[in-house]
């Protein structure tokens, strides 16, 4: 076939460009397009390097020339599979499901970022292993430590470099990101002091390192007054566990006048069992959760 000529920017012809039809490589594509190779890659994959105008121009000569991005060829060459596994640590039951806002929110923001620098996400749970897929990934995410960071040492033992969501002052060899924890639990119990609330409780389980900065942020806010909060241990995190807690709660202190839940959906049991045994919510008994959940916004009031 002989050699496609056409005229270059500068109004020279050339004749170096294949013609449609012809089996082009990305640096055949390149040229065509009169720019990089490595502007033709991330153009095909929508990346946020290449402006709209450059990504539209690449677009439109890799149809015209029916090129077709090999991405299996790519990852090979650049040794990478281009996938992040996201692991989200929770056993999904009818009161804690995969669709509650919780981890909706973060898997949302964290799948924004990952495609929009090019990679795609493997979203799977603890309960299948580590999964072939899930070990060819360039990395893993997990949402969650567990209880006595079983879960981020089961991942810990998959190999692959892991970013974990959870308690951060714990493991100052892992990269962990979180909420500051204890500082949470101190502007709740400082809420409480400010309302007069001397019989505070904290609803949450201690093993899960999240939940025990909370308790520690909130018994040592509540110290400097000389308040010892009452802290049943609530292995759960759901709206029924929440409101069992308080009824067996209620039932040994009847006094309790503030009630710090460690997660909105406990938050919102509790507001239910107050209000099934009588007691007026903010009037009685203040409530606080912790997540800002959006289920939890019609439910309590400030």
């Amino acid at each position: 076939m002989p050699p496609a000529k056409r005229k270059s920017r500068t109004g020279r012809v050339r004749t170096d460009l294949p013609t449609p039809g012809d089996h082009l490589t990305m640096a055949d594509l390149a040229r065509v397009a009169g720019v990089s190779a490595i502007t033709v890659s991330r153009a095909l994959r929508d990346s946020p390097l290449v402006n709209a105008e450059t990504r539209a121009r690449v677009r439109d000569v890799a149809q015209q020339y029916g090129y077709a991005f090999n991405v299996s060829a790519r990852n090979l060459k650049l040794r990478r599979s281009m996938t992040v596994a996201v692991v989200v640590e929770m056993k999904p039951t009818v009161e804690r499901q995969m669709s509650g806002p919780y981890p909706l929110d973060l898997l949302g923001g964290i799948t924004q970022e990952l495609t929009s620098t090019g990679y795609s996400v493997l979203l799977t749970s603890l309960q299948g292993g580590a999964l072939p897929n899930v070990r060819a990934a360039d990395g893993v995410i997990l949402l969650g430590q567990g209880a006595h960071e079983d879960a981020m040492h089961e991942v810990q033992r998959w190999g692959r470099p892991m970013v974990v969501w959870g308690a951060v002052s714990r493991h100052e060899s892992q990269i962990v990101v979180g909420s500051d924890n204890r500082r949470g639990g101190a502007l709740a119990a400082e809420r409480f002091i400010a309302l007069g609330r001397s019989r505070p409780a904290f609803l949450g389980d201690p093993a899960h390192g999240e939940f025990a900065e909370r308790l520690e942020g909130f018994s040592t806010a509540l110290a400097r007054h000389g308040i010892t909060p009452i802290a049943p241990t609530v292995s759960s995190f759901t709206v029924g566990a929440g409101a069992d807690a308080v009824h067996a709660l209620l039932q040994a202190h009847p006094q309790v006048d503030a009630l710090f839940a460690a997660s909105d959906l406990l938050a919102i049991g509790a507001i239910r069992a107050l209000i099934e045994r009588g007691r007026r919510v903010p009037e009685d008994v203040s409530v606080i959760g912790y997540d800002d959940s959006p289920s939890a916004r019609p439910t309590c009031r400030p």
